[in-house]
């Protein structure tokens, strides 16, 4: 069975039980801490604080992300790296120059991902592909949490993963992760999942009995 990376959401966690949080989703087996930073532009909400994310990067013993949805993005990329963010995704409509700030983020000692919102053609994004280590399929409109999953985007995974065989990065998809879809996009080859309410969050389950019911399917 390929493994499968489990991503908790933490703008979807218990914020004003941060440290609680994060301690019981590391020991549950959580494999990267998922953190959403908007600009209230690039879509009209605002994700997880400056404080917060430092807390978590600082606090967790295992590895943290950003998903970027910031106009001009290549401004924070100092900021997040020095705090020790080990992924740091971009979607590449919001940045003119796309590679420029690819690799600033690993010249900054960070894994570069691209971020694909459920409207973008993977064909605009295919010159950046030897550029990243992650690739993160939106498979719901960037920007808030608890919508429902678009099946119209399978078409795109189904061609990234295609592209997996040339190009060397893994895929992940964020967005109404049910356990069905994760178990059916598992089967496909998906590398990994961004954990929100569909399938982790706000549960009468233990966070460690759901990961473990989520790692065998």
């Amino acid at each position: 069975m390929k493994e499968k990376l489990l991503c908790p959401s933490m703008m979807c966690a218990n914020l004003g039980s941060l440290a609680e949080e994060v301690a019981n989703l590391e020991d549950a087996g959580a494999d990267i801490f998922h953190i959403d930073i908007m600009d209230g532009m690039y879509v009209p909400n605002f994700g997880m604080g400056l404080q917060d994310t430092q807390f978590i990067a600082g606090y967790s013993n295992k590895p943290v992300d950003v998903h970027l949805m910031v106009t001009d993005p290549g401004r924070y990329v100092e900021l997040f790296a020095k705090m020790g963010i080990q992924i740091i995704y971009i979607h590449p409509e919001a940045d003119l120059h796309a590679p420029r700030t690819l690799e600033k983020i690993v010249d900054c000692g960070a894994k570069a991902g691209i971020a694909i919102n459920p409207g973008t053609a993977v064909e605009t994004i295919r010159p950046l592909l030897g550029l990243v280590s992650y690739v993160l399929v939106m498979t719901v409109n960037p920007g808030f949490a608890g919508q429902s999953y678009l099946p119209f985007v399978d078409e795109k995974i189904d061609a990234l993963l295609q592209l997996q065989e040339r190009y060397d990065y893994k895929l992940l998809v964020d967005g109404a992760c049910s356990r069905q879809k994760i178990e059916d996009l598992g089967a496909k080859g998906v590398n990994g999942f961004v954990l929100g309410t569909s399938a982790l969050f706000g549960k009468e389950k233990s966070y460690k009995d759901i990961f473990s019911e989520l790692r065998r399917l």
